[in-house]
């Protein structure tokens, strides 16, 4: 009973923040007892800066999920494959273990936020707040983070387990089998709705989840689904409430002078220095080729192929991209901190409007719209310095746009990610395996990640997914 504890449900931590330069950071403070705790505003404030900070997580945006989104692709590589038990290499050559640890801590992490995001919103409703418009929030913030986290699981693991109450007894949940993605997606959908509803349009603090990141997440989901019409509904609202724009030069949107930019929707925060190095993210580092700082880890490296495709004249080569004196590229994204390499100021985008015009440009293509379609893809090239695409039917769009996004979105953990909402993973990875000489070529059974192994050895209601 005590590993559902750990991979279910977890007992809630109550955390908060410090602020600096009007930015939501996390850092713990004690462990309290749910049921003597949650009692005033400034008890739920805590605990809602607890589920953020679950985001911080080196299991979640703080490393596993930016590499989890990439590294399977076409986009990265693993340096070493053995290096960290292999965790990452097996990603890498689809050799993944049900007991792969970065497969089970992400797995847990997520239903620890999942689980504290369910206690405030079992809570906050009897809590009286000075202004019911800062109470709005809090009940929007926690749906779309909750949204967001079983979003990650459903297109990572398949049917899984979902739990929308808070879980104060393991014995209520034990038993309980993986939950139809279809059931899944309804939940991210309602929970997206009805977080849209109560949202504000700014928010105060940087860091904290608005009305217009709710609607690009939800956009982001329907064209996951292949409801392009919603798609194109919700990333239209999002274009047309003039809130984010795209910053003038590429170079300009990973620097840590301005993490928090317009062009930024919704990310994690990180930043060096603080509360005993405790704030930064592990990200530079573990994304570092082996031996350029003390302790690099040579995950997730952009390919040479990859590297290869990028125009010379295009202003986010020399933005985006590097090499090594050995020539091994390396993402430029995440900047290195000056405290410890374990120490990362750069925040984690998981949204941000050049995303959401390439995904208003797919939605629009597939819906027949080519000339708007068009449209938003070349508002991304031209920002790059680049001139318009050359596409005048609907299928060359369609693979202009999953190129541009290449282009685009490299390091930020989508690639993965595209390639399975298109069904295109299996065709590409297995072409692009044989480019290299490599013999591994994946099927179906390749395209989710194992149930980890501890979560069934605990309730064997909870199956495994077929292959492993």
């Amino acid at each position: 009973m005590k590993k559902i504890l750990i991979y279910i449900i977890l007992a809630i931590s109550v955390v908060g923040f410090t602020a600096c330069e009007d930015k939501l950071f996390q850092s713990p403070i004690t462990d309290k007892s749910a049921d003597n705790f949650f009692q005033t505003e400034v008890e739920i404030e805590s605990a809602v800066n607890g589920v953020y900070a679950t985001l911080q997580s080196f299991n979640l945006y703080g490393v596993y999920i930016p590499i989890i989104g990439e590294i399977p692709s076409d986009n990265t590589f693993d340096e070493v494959p053995a290096n960290d038990g292999g965790r990452y290499g097996q990603l890498d050559e689809f050799t993944t273990v049900t007991e792969n640890p970065g497969i089970t801590n992400l797995w847990r992490d997520s239903y620890r936020g999942i689980q504290r995001a369910n206690t405030v919103l079992n809570r906050i409703d009897e809590i009286d707040f000075e202004e019911e418009s800062v109470k709005n929030s809090r009940v929007g913030e926690m749906k779309f983070i909750r949204a967001l986290l079983y979003f990650n699981l459903v297109r990572l693991y398949g049917d899984v387990p979902l739990v929308i109450e808070e879980t104060s007894n393991p014995n209520d949940f034990f038993g309980q089998e993986r939950t139809p993605t279809t059931g899944v997606y309804t939940r991210i959908i309602t929970d997206l709705d009805e977080a849209i509803t109560v949202l504000p349009e700014n928010q105060s603090e940087a860091g904290r989840v608005t009305q217009i990141a709710a609607q690009s997440l939800l956009g982001k989901v329907h064209l996951t689904l292949g409801n392009y019409g919603e798609a194109t509904n919700h990333l239209s609202a999002v274009k047309a409430s003039g809130k984010h724009t795209l910053v003038a030069i590429p170079a300009d949107i990973f620097t840590l002078e301005t993490d928090n930019i317009e062009e930024s929707i919704f990310a994690v925060q990180f930043e060096s220095g603080l509360n005993g190095n405790s704030e930064g993210s592990d990200l530079f580092q573990q994304t570092a080729p082996s031996g350029t700082v003390n302790g690099a880890k040579g995950h997730s490296l952009p390919t040479v192929s990859l590297y290869n495709l990028f125009d010379q004249s295009d202003l986010r080569f020399d933005a985006f991209l590097g090499t090594t004196d050995e020539g091994i590229p390396f993402s430029k994204k995440y900047k290195e901190p000056t405290t410890d390499p374990r120490d990362g100021g750069s925040n984690y985008i998981v949204l941000r409007y050049a995303d959401v015009l390439l995904m208003l440009a797919e939605a629009q293509n597939e819906t027949g719209n080519t000339q708007a379609a068009l449209e938003n893809l070349n508002t991304v090239r031209n920002r790059a310095g680049l001139p318009n695409a050359v596409a005048n039917n609907q299928t060359d769009i369609r693979e202009a746009i999953a190129l541009e996004r290449r282009f685009e979105l490299i390091s930020e953990g989508h690639r993965w990610f595209d390639l399975l909402r298109t069904n295109q993973a299996i065709p590409v990875m297995n072409a692009w395996f044989t480019e290299q000489g490599r013999s591994i070529r994946i099927d179906e059974n390749d395209l989710l990640m194992p149930i980890p192994q501890s979560q069934i050895d605990t309730d064997p209601a909870i199956t495994q997914n077929i292959g492993y």
